[in-house]
């Protein structure tokens, strides 16, 4: 998902994104409409919704998988429909199954774009990718198949293998689907920790509102294919949009011990 490192950008640069009036259609259905966003460079900005609201569908776009039906996505100046733009860009995506190449090793795993690349010698993919393992809390099992790993540990090699890229624009797509919520709080952890990190910006699609309200700087709402709401998960403490509060409770609550860290910080 990423450009050789040759035509790439500055390393450290980070990139916002901005949708404009994005439309999207299968046939005659509409499964985005009139999409806007405004995502700034170094945030971690959530995108929520329920299923077949079209946050995925979105995702893709951003990711440049996809050509919009009208409107247009921008990754800082550069727009997704130039077929270059992998090339001016490091994007990494971390697919909900993880895609991991079963046939392959973990460090195989993680190695393989640095090798087809050619972006440093054998010495230094080592280093890259034990890095990786290192910061994911994985380097007992580089030499481990897929299917000798637990949802969790795939996960989390997803994400390692997203970070030998060393991409500018982090995508995950339901992170933390599939997984209990002790391993859905360590996932958590690791987004924020890598943000932390990088300064990269990272988009999180989820429905799981306990990593948006952990992670997130932003949030939108999406339900069927329209933005209904934007806004800091403090901001989504009381919505008033009967829909939008029927989708968050109960997990944006009073009761929930981190909105009242939210409001403490906001006093």
């Amino acid at each position: 998902m990423t450009s050789p490192q040759t035509s790439a950008p500055p390393a450290g640069k980070t990139f916002g994104v901005t949708v404009a009036g994005l439309n999207k259609k299968y046939g005659q259905t509409a499964v985005l409409r009139d999409v806007n966003l405004e995502i700034k460079p170094g945030e971690i900005f959530v995108v929520m919704g329920p299923s077949g609201s079209g946050k995925s569908v979105l995702l893709r776009h951003i990711a440049a998988l996809e050509q919009p039906t009208s409107g247009t996505v921008h990754i800082g100046d550069f727009d997704t429909s130039d077929p270059t733009i992998l090339e001016k860009v490091h994007l990494a995506l971390v697919f909900q199954s993880g895609a991991l190449f079963n046939s392959l090793s973990v460090y195989d795993n993680l190695a393989l774009y640095p090798r087809e690349h050619r972006l440093t010698n054998e010495a230094g993919i080592r280093e890259r990718v034990m890095h990786a393992l290192s910061i994911l809390s994985l380097d007992k099992a580089a030499q481990k198949f897929p299917s000798e790993l637990s949802g969790g540990m795939k996960k989390r090699v997803a994400i390692a293998r997203a970070l030998v890229m060393e991409p500018q624009l982090f995508l995950y797509d339901e992170p933390t689907s599939e997984l209990d919520p002790v391993m859905a709080a360590t996932i958590s952890e690791i987004i924020a920790t890598l943000r932390q990190q990088t300064a990269v910006t990272s988009i999180v699609v989820t429905h799981d509102r306990d990593l948006a309200l952990n992670i997130a700087d932003r949030i939108a709402i999406i339900m069927e294919g329209q933005v209904r709401a934007t806004g800091t998960a403090a901001d989504f403490q009381k919505p008033a949009d009967p829909a939008i509060a029927n989708f968050l409770s109960p997990v944006f609550d009073l009761k929930n011990p981190r909105f009242k860290q939210l409001e403490h910080s906001h006093e």
